[in-house]
């Protein structure tokens, strides 16, 4: 398998000659992470047996957001505590995408237009889930940006995973949509959107284009239970937009991955390697940005709200039961095979002195 460390190992120096002037210092953090990640030149970690009292060094994960190795355990985590919020009613899964003309300043001005987006996205739900005559109330939502297509195309959008269900405001009943498929009109949305994105956009400061597309996109589908549909963005919350099993071949010059269609179809894209690179890296976050947000009656400020809800749904025998939390792995000592205890991390060893090889888990994340 041809790991992304090699990747940027063949090609960082097309990379820099090709795009240089345009890398961020947010690239720069990415590029050093994921080439470094669980090698000898990372940091490490000293774990010593208490059986026999063997030790070993372990490289450090990288940690960041772009890397295909990393942060396993977070998703699952933020997947576990996204479905412990779930309610007995039915799902939709609303995408909210901006035209082209809008790309080039959402890419200059990333942290800015994405907060708007997800706002103006957000606000768009909760206007619409207080007019309507069966909800009336406050909404919820789960929100995740996304930047790319399946082509590592750079595409900003937001999913949104909206119950059909409110709290009305005033009597604090907690009232639910018939089931049949429909939340509320997608040009409706699409239309209210545009008007709050553009207007958010202008309270920045943010000039939009003078020629943009009159019709904007919005899509709205139902998603049963929404279970299926959170475990679906909680796979593109962490570990980077590209699986290192679909990198199939690579040469001096050109790179070769492959995709799946929305149809399901898996088809294959060629590209130098400069161009692969600077693909991934046009994904890179703002530092400290929050791809996932939890909004209204699901926002984790709300917790006045969600007991109300609880307290409501236990009652009628609707609460969802609560997973169990998953455990961050254990180190397995090679020796006895008895668990392992770390005695330092973040030690910054000569690499000769380094032993490379992982330590045994009873999972694949380790740190």
């Amino acid at each position: 398998m041809i790991t992304l460390a090699q990747v940027i190992n063949t090609f960082e120096s097309q990379l820099r000659q090709v795009y240089g002037n345009r890398l961020l210092p947010g690239h720069e953090r990415a590029l050093s992470a994921m080439k470094r990640c669980r090698t000898s030149a990372s940091r490490q970690m000293l774990a010593q047996c208490p059986d026999c009292e063997h030790c070993t060094v372990i490289p450090h994960s990288c940690g960041h957001r772009l890397c295909p190795h990393c942060q396993s355990f977070e998703s699952q985590r933020w997947l576990e505590r996204q479905q412990q919020l779930r309610v007995p009613c039915e799902y939709f899964l609303l995408t909210f995408t901006v035209p082209q003309e809008l790309r080039a300043l959402a890419f200059a001005k990333q942290r800015r237009f994405y907060t708007a987006l997800m706002h103006s996205a957000w606000h768009t739900i909760r206007t619409f889930t207080a007019n309507d005559k069966e909800l009336k109330g406050v909404a919820g939502a789960i929100a995740v940006l996304h930047t790319h297509t399946r082509r590592l195309d750079y595409h900003p959008h937001v999913h949104l995973v909206v119950p059909a269900g409110a709290i009305n405001a005033k009597d604090k009943h907690w009232r639910t949509r018939a089931k049949g498929g429909y939340l509320f009109s997608q040009k409706a949305l699409a239309t209210v959107f545009k008007a709050k994105l553009l207007e958010q956009l202008n309270s920045q400061s943010l000039a939009a284009p003078k020629q943009l597309a009159t019709s904007w996109v919005v899509h709205c589908k139902s998603v049963g239970s929404g279970e299926k549909a959170l475990s679906y963005l909680g796979r593109y919350l962490y570990k980077g937009v590209v699986r290192e099993k679909d990198i199939l071949r690579m040469d001096g010059k050109h790179l070769t991955f492959r995709y799946s269609e929305n149809t399901g179809k898996v088809r294959t894209r060629r590209l130098s390697g400069a161009a692969f690179l600077w693909r991934l890296l046009k994904h890179t976050l703002p530092k400290g940005f929050r791809r996932a947000r939890n909004y209204g009656f699901l926002h984790h400020n709300s917790k006045g709200r969600i007991r109300v809800l609880q307290v409501i749904l236990l009652h009628s025998g609707l609460l969802i039961a609560a997973t169990k939390q998953s455990q961050r792995a254990s180190i397995i000592c090679g020796a006895c095979g008895a668990e392992m205890r770390l005695l330092s991390v973040g030690l910054m060893l000569p690499i000769e002195q380094t032993n490379t090889e992982p330590a045994p888990t009873r999972s694949t994340q380790l740190m």
